[in-house]
């Protein structure tokens, strides 16, 4: 433990915790989970010390989703949070993100914006910033995200780890600040896979407090053999030598003997629009519209523009939005008769914090491209490490349809 804080201390990056837990009282949960361990309980994860995005509630610690007017006192752990105590791990703070996880570039946040692990003068990527890069710099051994556009998969892959993004309703939400609700899944970050992928295991399970969790299911059992690729056309821009590692990544499984098809993802890129650009931002109005209403002068500046923009948006628009997206739900399903996954970059560059600053929407929107149709269109993913270009890291991301979360955790580990 206290070469865990050396590091913390060592590293003078306070802008990546909102809360630290004081290290005694960490060393005393450490000690004491070991010694039940060592007694025969079943502690999977015994010992091993976690972070937790600051909008997913752990008791003892203030949950102001990177707003200090908003925070308050939570009454028990996330269920999530929950489940991965009772298996031994241990909490060592709550992270940064960006304010009411609405961001995927890791700068909207009072707490001061998360710079990249090794390259500060670079984005962390968002809005699950501060839990990337305690992970990255080796603060603690995995952390929890929450993703609704990417916020878990872009970080994770700006800083090379692994980044496990649930079917919806896989992990209950319960005890999480929302961002969208119906769309929230909460993640994994990890430099180990095998133990991301216990992690993931260990949080699974319905919660009756929400529903979206108990919704029946069956999970595909066949491996994953038919990938499907991006045409160059619908691939669009990526940052200097991107698709070339992109296209190295896809000669990797080739050799590993996979079917390859380039697919059209255009129509997919046309589903995540309506993310931000259509009636579904309106729930990020539902989550917390009031309360910025009401503290207009606490909130990150991009932050409440985007909530705020969305109060006003007609039902009718949602109504509409919700049948233009049945009619993307169709033909993603007919995607997943043709093959098994889809590989795609996680992102499509790297900023600096003054190429965001220079354009937030513009830079923020470009984070978002491979990543906002996921949770729209019911898939799962799973953001993996492919490499480096120009010493940073890039990665790609393994998606599937929904409840093939296990098969795509085979596929890559294998």
């Amino acid at each position: 433990m206290a070469a865990t804080y050396a590091v913390i201390e060592e590293a003078n990056r306070p802008e990546i915790w909102i809360s630290l837990r004081d290290q005694q009282t960490v060393s005393a949960e450490v000690t004491s989970v070991l010694e039940r361990a060592a007694a025969g309980a079943d502690l999977p994860l015994a010992g091993l010390l976690f972070a937790v995005k600051n909008n997913i509630d752990v008791a003892g610690l203030a949950t102001t989703a990177a707003c200090p007017a908003y925070a308050y006192q939570p009454g028990a752990d996330a269920v999530a949070v929950a489940r991965l105590r009772d298996a031994g791990a241990v909490v060592v703070g709550s992270t940064n993100l960006d304010q009411f996880a609405t961001g995927l570039v890791g700068t909207r946040s009072p707490y001061g914006a998360v710079r990249h692990a090794t390259a500060p003068e670079r984005i962390s990527g968002g809005s699950s910033s501060g839990s990337a890069v305690a992970v990255a710099l080796g603060m603690v051994d995995f952390a929890l995200g929450t993703d609704t556009a990417g916020s878990g998969r872009v970080p994770a892959a700006l800083q090379g780890l692994f980044g496990i993004k649930p079917t919806r309703g896989m992990v209950p939400t319960v005890g999480v600040v929302p961002a969208c609700a119906s769309l929230d899944v909460v993640t994994v970050m990890d430099s180990d896979l095998a133990r991301a992928a216990l992690v993931a295991e260990l949080m699974r399970g319905p919660d009756r407090r929400d529903p979206v969790s108990c919704r029946r299911s069956s999970e595909p059992t066949s491996p994953i053999t038919r990938l499907g690729v991006a045409t160059d056309d619908s691939l669009g821009a990526l940052a200097p030598g991107w698709a070339e590692a992109y296209h190295e990544e896809i000669d990797h499984w080739r050799d590993a003997g996979a079917d390859i098809s380039t697919v059209d993802i255009s129509d997919l890129l046309r589903a995540a629009s309506l993310l931000y650009d259509g009636a579904f931002v309106a729930e990020r109005y539902t989550a917390v519209g009031a309360f910025v209403d009401s503290h207009l002068d606490e909130v990150d500046p991009m932050v409440g523009s985007i909530v705020q923009g969305a109060r006003d948006i007609p039902a009718w628009r949602l109504f509409q939005d919700e049948a233009t997206l049945a009619a993307h739900q169709l033909r993603a399903d007919d995607l997943w008769r043709q093959v098994d996954a889809l590989l795609l970059p996680t992102t499509t560059w790297h900023p600096t914090l003054d190429q965001v600053q220079a354009d937030p929407i513009g830079a923020n929107t470009r984070m978002g491209r491979y990543t906002n149709f996921v949770n729209l269109l019911d898939m799962c993913a799973l953001a993996y490490p492919a490499g480096e270009v120009d010493g940073l890291p890039f990665g790609v991301q393994l998606i599937g349809p929904a409840h093939a979360d296990r098969r795509l955790l085979e596929a890559v580990d294998g």
